[in-house]
């Protein structure tokens, strides 16, 4: 029988700027319980005169952690969470929170197979946990992140993804940047197509596990293009983001 995921209140005990529009925040939770890499958390904001919102925010930190938690959150112009977040909160500030939440969009290290990560802007946030959880537990099965963003500035934990990728674990990073480039840029420079993913997955086994996270139509176009060129759509788990939230 599962727990019951009651509310509680988390401290912040951190905040770190990852882009422009995009920080991470470190939670302590008092009841604190081992997340799966991939889940969320929801948080809950409650106003003075009883008005109350709440937004899903995917885990980046690796489960290893124990005692806290990272979510990284992306600034929406016109989210009430996120805004809040950003624009008001300080360290020291606390937060209702509930979870960890979620069963399907989950990786274990005790996972054999090859992986194969696909991430679209702030899709990244859950992919970075199953790859912290991936290298915290020793896994050295062949990994690939496929990482799309619009520009360089864009890119969420650039400076830590290459790190582990140059840590000799069997884990490798490919950019696409699809509004512009800096100079002397080396990865792609175009959404993510068909070509592309035969030229990423073809190296990896047929068993490849796959997980995708972005915009709902770069989520679609990738899963169907994966199924084209030969997986199987039972190998593929997707989330999506919509136009909206925040």
């Amino acid at each position: 029988m599962k727990p019951t995921l009651n509310w509680q209140i988390a401290s912040i005990t951190g905040i770190k700027p990852e882009t422009s529009t995009v920080k991470t925040f470190t939670l302590q939770l008092p009841a604190w319980m081992r997340h799966r890499a991939g889940q969320h958390y929801d948080i809950r904001l409650t106003a003075e005169d009883g008005y109350q919102t709440q937004r899903s925010y995917s885990i980046a930190s690796e489960p290893e952690r124990a005692g806290e938690v990272d979510i990284t959150v992306e600034r929406i112009e016109d989210g009430e969470v996120s805004t809040y977040l950003h624009d008001v909160v300080v360290k020291g500030d606390r937060l209702e929170m509930r979870g960890p939440i979620g069963g399907y969009f989950v990786w274990e290290a005790t996972m054999t197979e090859p992986l194969l990560l696909i991430a679209g802007g702030s899709g990244v946030v859950p992919l970075m946990s199953m790859i912290r959880h991936r290298a915290a537990a020793g896994v050295h099965a062949p990994a690939v992140l496929l990482y799309s963003s619009r520009h360089f500035e864009d890119v969420i934990y650039y400076n830590e993804l290459e790190t582990l990728s140059k840590a000799n674990g069997g884990l490798q990073i490919f950019h696409t940047l699809t509004r512009s480039q800096p100079a002397g840029w080396k990865g792609f420079s175009r959404r993510i197509d068909e070509t592309m993913l035969k030229e990423i997955a073809g190296p990896l086994a047929r068993s490849v596990q796959v997980f995708i996270c972005g915009p709902t139509l770069m989520v679609e176009a990738a899963a169907n293009a994966l199924v084209r060129i030969g997986i199987n759509s039972n190998q593929i788990r997707t989330e999506r983001f919509g136009p909206t939230g925040g």
